[in-house]
């Protein structure tokens, strides 16, 4: 009898870890903000959801010996900050209005996920005009910030917390690293050397609204929406 109740209550505990570990909160910006005796970050303003699944030999480019996707954004105006977050696998994760691709509609009862690393880049393309797939692979690409654990996302089905988040805030004085309106891209790959495989969640937000935000994951998708 003992043995079996020790059993369901290891039964009962994975299955409220997992329901725990895709539990998803507001995304928050850097801005801090005092309620009582807690400080909270306040939520972002305009968050855009993708929802993507990785799938073997599919990578956009290796950098590092790590195989890289990417995901382009294109900014309509001047923004303070960005924060970009990651999460593998989606599961049963509950998003509004998220755009979703082809390849997650296909794979997305799929158990594979992937310790996410995710990078920030922003090109030297700062006109609709200049949206090409030659402008984009003869772009000069800056990565701005990085991100490999964050511990202020869910936990994977592993209990490890390798899911990631990073906040940029923009550098005005300099010509790279400025927030202004452009191209932009989310790179993302695993930690370790190797294949990335699984479902994602990615998202981009900013503590102002920016109309005309667009978010696809190849060139020619993102031309299709400007």
């Amino acid at each position: 009898m003992k043995i079996k109740l020790v059993v369901l209550s290891v039964f009962t505990f994975c299955c409220l870890f997992n329901a725990e570990a895709q539990k998803l909160k507001k995304f928050g910006s850097s801005i801090e903000k005092k309620i009582g005796p807690k400080t909270i970050k306040v939520p972002y303003t305009d968050v855009i959801s993708y929802l993507g699944y990785a799938a073997e030999g599919t990578e956009d480019a290796v950098v590092d010996d790590k195989k890289f996707s990417y995901i382009y954004i294109w900014v309509p105006a001047v923004a303070p900050e960005l924060g970009v977050r990651m999460l593998s696998p989606v599961a049963k994760t509950k998003v509004k209005n998220a755009i979703s691709s082809a390849d997650y509609t296909a794979n997305k009862d799929s158990k594979d996920y992937f310790d996410t690393y995710i990078t920030l880049e922003r090109s030297t393309i700062l006109t609709k005009e200049g949206v090409t797939v030659d402008g984009a692979k003869n772009a000069t690409w800056t990565k701005l910030a990085s991100n490999d654990d964050s511990s202020e996302m869910p936990k994977q089905p592993s209990g490890s917390s390798y899911n990631s988040l990073l906040r940029y805030k923009s550098e005005l004085g300099s010509p790279t690293k400025a927030l202004t309106v452009g191209l932009y891209r989310i790179g993302f790959t695993t930690y370790k050397t190797g294949e990335v495989k699984g479902t994602f969640l990615a998202e981009v937000a900013a503590p102002v609204k920016l109309p005309g935000v667009v978010m696809a994951k190849t060139i020619e998708d993102l031309k299709k929406e400007l």
